[in-house]
């Protein structure tokens, strides 16, 4: 389907011919702050029992730490990328990781709540600005063909795998330096990225537009809205949920209603936040709704495990996370070989439709684990299983955000797809965690009845959570662990095999043959990468 054409007025010099001499140097710094970016989702999890017990911090107040970040995260995305394209995306970039930086370099010296909350929130805002500018600087600094294949996998392999590399990190920074250094080691990496992208980044041109200004506040307020509402409704380790609480509620109406009202802002808009032209394609949509999918089971089927390796297995921290080293390793592997090979000679259609599937299974795989389970055959064979089915998707996925993307879209066509992994995020832990955690309780409940007699079953209801904990006894509760986590590893694989469906429906082709080696399918491989002018050439073969 046609992507549309862009409003009048708004289409710079192409970005694209100010390309940098040293295209190596451009793909060090956008990798290096997209790693900062998406490591520290994880990287602060390891250290909050530490933060609460030096800053004095309610259970609330800790789950605040991680909801300040995704908060300003996930609201100001769109506002991010788009930026970007009317004030320049190395301008952008730049603010957006010195704002990451300077925001770490105060939580690590926080000396209160407060103080390290507003960091995070501020954190959350320069990723906001950083990381959707980064994803159109590679479609609009790197060549089209093996180059910016080459950038794309490199990209997608920080994305994929930085959560893994942030429980490493943090493991390690917080048992052996301090919790003070889960925040203290961006302020180099973003300092340094700061410094070199004048050199290493291409500049872009300034549109001569305005900001659309009731788009830009009607879609922060909703996404900030639909955010918390998720975050809100997610039940507690007693299986409590709150879905029904009328916080929970006047959050998600009052999402449904912004977000309403910033789509018909934007089809009435001459200059608009974003152009809705972006999601008539076909290929492009899918690209969006697949990465909601797997954002969806990836993050909840990290904290689960995260949880369970420690909890059931005796995991230290450090052990946990050097657990997860064969992930990221083969992930960013994986992504880089799809980048360089698979794209020309399988196809993007092919490796959407398998990669779902074997994400998905490696998820179910998962949901085998057991208190008396293996390392090596339940945790790293099906971990290998689900990095080789992500690494499959990611750079196809990206490939059809950015392909053919007007350059003065390109930051708000990129935005879309990191606001589909953070609300994907919020969905997963929200809903899956919900029944998890539910499952969890009811079994912990349901053996301490049967246990004692029934004498207990009512103190036992609250017993998963961190107060009750310690009377639970340690069979029982491992059980419990494992028959929730189970349940909602089940889940998250079909929620990753879902991609399936709307990867065939996504890139379907009118006539298309299923030959792997057919004369039509390697004129679609060869053609411009992989995408938008394929049916032409497909056709052509025939």
């Amino acid at each position: 389907m046609p992507d549309g054409t862009p409003s009048s007025g708004m289409t710079p010099p192409d970005d694209g011919s100010h390309v940098p001499r040293h295209l190596g140097l451009a793909l060090v710094v956008i990798a290096a702050a997209q790693l900062m970016i998406v490591l520290d989702a994880t990287i602060v999890n390891v250290a909050l029992p530490e933060m609460q017990r030096a800053l004095g911090f309610s259970g609330t107040g800790l789950e605040w730490i991680v909801t300040a970040y995704s908060l300003a995260f996930g609201s100001l995305l769109l506002l991010g990328g788009r930026l970007g394209d009317l004030y320049g995306r190395r301008r952008v970039f730049i603010a957006g990781v010195a704002v990451f930086a300077v925001a770490s370099l105060v939580g690590g010296f926080a000396d209160s709540e407060w103080s390290l909350l507003v960091a995070r929130a501020v954190q959350g805002a320069g990723a906001a600005l950083a990381a959707p500018t980064a994803l159109a600087l590679i479609a609009t600094t790197f060549p089209m063909g093996q180059e910016r294949n080459r950038a794309l996998g490199v990209w997608a392999g920080m994305a994929g795998a930085g959560g893994a590399i942030g429980l490493l990190l943090g493991g390690v920074l917080t048992t052996y330096v301090s919790w003070r250094w889960v925040f203290f080691v961006n302020a180099p990496i973003g300092l340094a990225v700061a410094a070199l992208a004048p050199y290493a980044l291409a500049s872009t041109a300034r549109l001569r537009v305005r900001l659309d200004i009731p788009g830009v506040i009607t879609s922060t307020a909703g996404l900030a809205l639909l955010v918390y509402g998720l975050t809100h409704a997610a039940a507690d380790q007693a299986g409590v949920s709150r879905w029904g609480d009328r916080v929970t509620i006047a959050a998600l109406v009052g999402a449904a209603v912004l977000l309403v009202a910033f789509v018909l802002i934007e089809r009435s808009s001459r200059q608009p936040e974003l152009p809705l032209h972006l999601l008539q394609s076909r290929r492009r949509s899918g690209a969006y709704v697949m990465m909601l999918l797997l954002g969806t089971a990836m993050f909840a089927v990290f904290f689960f495990l995260t949880i369970y390796i420690q909890t059931v297995w005796g995991y230290s921290p450090v052990r946990a996370g050097v657990a997860w080293v064969p992930f990221p390793v083969a992930l960013i592997a994986l992504n880089v070989f799809t980048a360089r090979v698979l794209v020309t000679r399988v196809g993007v259609r092919p490796l959407l439709m398998i990669g779902p599937l074997l994400a998905g299974t490696g998820f179910m795989l998962l949901s085998r684990l057991s208190p008396t389970g293996d390392y090596w055959t339940d945790l790293l064979a099906p971990m290998l299983v689900v990095a080789s089915g992500m690494g499959l998707m990611f750079v196809p996925m990206t490939l059809m955000v950015v392909s053919h993307v007007d350059h003065s879209e390109a930051g708000a066509a990129s935005s879309l797809l990191n606001i589909g992994q953070q609300v994907g995020g919020a969905v997963g832990l929200a809903a899956i965690g919900t029944i998890a955690w539910t499952s969890v309780a009811n079994t912990v409940r349901e053996s301490m009845a049967a246990a004692a007699g029934g004498a207990v079953q009512g103190a036992a209801a609250s017993s998963t959570g961190e107060a009750g904990a310690s009377a639970v006894p340690q069979a029982i509760l491992h059980r419990g662990l494992t028959e929730g986590f189970s349940t909602g590893l089940v889940i998250a694989g079909l929620v990753a095999m879902s991609g399936f469906f709307v990867a065939v429906f996504a890139t379907r082709t009118p006539g298309y043959r299923w030959r792997l080696l057919s004369s039509r399918h390697r004129a679609e491989a060869a053609c411009d990468e992989v995408l938008g002018t394929c049916d032409q050439a497909g056709a052509a073969a025939d």
